[in-house]
């Protein structure tokens, strides 16, 4: 039987406009038979390995975040009952610290030094100029696949970065609004905008190019129609199912994006509004979740990072009935009704994460999902922001890094468990392996499968 074999990295190509495609059967005609003779899994063989990471501020209440039982006998928290559906494949770690996170002689600054450390594991210089901290798990990963995607990495983040200025106790704001960094000295901005998180991943990254497609109001679909339709014509049933589903899935990401862009022109109608970020807490954030997806299931990048907000953040989550910003109520001096808000944030905040498990578990890839064959960071550099405590952070790992993890667990770990041991282990399942990192110790096995 003759079939059609198309290249892994096969791109849709139009006007300025490159487009990334899902896994298709057509990719791998004969993974089962490669993989057999090579003595690996498909998944192994065929389908890279994803790495987001996802910081949230302010720490958490620990009481109802924390889980009963330990191992494979354990219940999801008040917290976590957004992520029921995907209790099989996540497992709660508890025990871990980032150590670096604390004062050691600097005095107050706990919300910049936690967002510092949350993926460098190092211990940031105090100063509002000449910053110092670490290079963070996500780049020393980029770094070595610099080349292998279109973006070797994406920054997301749903509230601006200041990078200049003293915004926590005499540390630089660049500490505040961070948690990637390329170098010690270099942070990765995030992008907060859809469109332009949209566009870095599937537009040309030419100014004159981005102008004339909205000037004409297209779809980056529409800019590559001809290779889509020539490519659904040649596609057997599967892939032309996948395929029909990838491309509504860009197409109605799109006309979201737009929709916001068109209630801000709508607002403010004499003036020439720029572009700018949803209003809406949960549709930016779903907004933004999605744009990962779309990452990830195009192959655009292997790796993302995503902040909520920045260190110390002050958000109001009006639309879950809480009216006081968010690291106020973290100072909440165990008062009942600031407690029970900030519970309600934290539901909050992982009812949005349940979403972007949703999408990743949706999109079939090879013999699995999405999920499957990614490791999603999520949590927070601080645990108790009342007392700002670095020891048993709340860390969620989703995913089994196309099946080198176990999942369904409660790990409890010794007591002051370095989180760098956790980025070590993370950067040997993307086949990016570093001797250590902050203050690694050695490597993280609790999860090995």
């Amino acid at each position: 039987m003759s079939m059609t074999h198309l290249n892994r990295r096969t791109l849709l190509r139009g006007a300025g406009a490159l487009v990334g495609l899902p896994l298709l059967d057509a990719m791998s005609p004969n993974r089962r038979a490669l993989a057999a003779s090579a003595g690996t899994t498909a998944a192994e063989g065929l389908v890279p390995t994803r790495m987001a990471c996802i910081f949230f501020p302010n720490g958490a209440i620990m009481p109802d975040w924390n889980p009963t039982g330990e191992g494979k006998d354990w219940q999801l928290s008040k917290t976590h009952k957004p992520l029921e559906a995907h209790k099989s494949k996540l497992n709660v770690l508890s025990g871990l610290a980032l150590d670096k996170g604390r004062a050691h002689g600097d005095g107050a600054g706990d919300h910049a030094r936690c967002s510092a450390t949350f993926l460098t594991a190092a211990h940031p210089v105090k100063t509002s100029s000449n910053i110092y901290v670490g290079v963070s798990v996500d780049q020393v990963a980029a770094r070595q696949l610099e080349g292998q995607n279109k973006l070797s990495s994406i920054e997301l983040g749903l509230t601006g970065s200041r990078n200049a200025g003293s915004c926590d106790s005499g540390y630089s704001c660049a500490y505040s609004s961070n948690i990637s960094w390329r170098s010690p000295t270099q942070p990765m901005s995030k992008e907060t905008s859809p469109k332009m998180a949209f566009e870095r991943l599937f537009g040309s990254g030419d100014a004159a190019s981005r102008r004339e497609r909205d000037f004409y109001r297209k779809s980056i679909l529409d800019v590559v129609s001809g290779d889509a339709e020539r490519l659904l014509k040649r596609s057997g049933g599967s892939d032309k199912r996948k395929l029909e589903e990838y491309f509504s899935s860009v197409r109605d990401l799109e006309q979201r994006i737009e929709r916001t862009e068109a209630e801000e022109r709508a607002a403010m109608p004499d003036l020439q509004v720029p572009e700018g970020r949803p209003e809406s807490f949960r549709e930016h954030a779903r907004l933004m979740y999605d744009i990962m997806a779309l990452g990830f299931q195009t192959n655009s990048t292997r790796i993302a990072t995503m902040m909520l907000d920045n260190a110390g953040g002050g958000r109001v989550y009006k639309e879950v009935g809480v009216n006081d910003a968010h690291h106020s109520l973290s100072h909440h001096r165990n008062h009942a009704d600031k407690v029970k808000n900030l519970s309600t944030i934290d539901h909050y905040l992982i009812e949005q994460f349940a979403y972007f498990l949703d999408k990743l578990d949706s999109t079939s890839e090879g013999e699995g999902t999405l999920l499957d064959h990614s490791m999603i960071l999520y949590g927070s550099g601080i645990s108790d922001g009342n007392r700002h405590r670095h020891e048993d952070l709340p860390i969620v790992m989703a995913g089994s890094a196309n099946g080198r993890f176990r999942t369904g667990e409660h790990i409890v770990m010794k007591e002051e468990t370095p989180m760098a041991n956790l980025f070590l282990t993370m950067l040997d399942t993307m086949g990016t392996p570093a001797e250590s990192i902050g203050d690694s110790t050695g490597r993280f096995t609790a999860m090995d499968a």
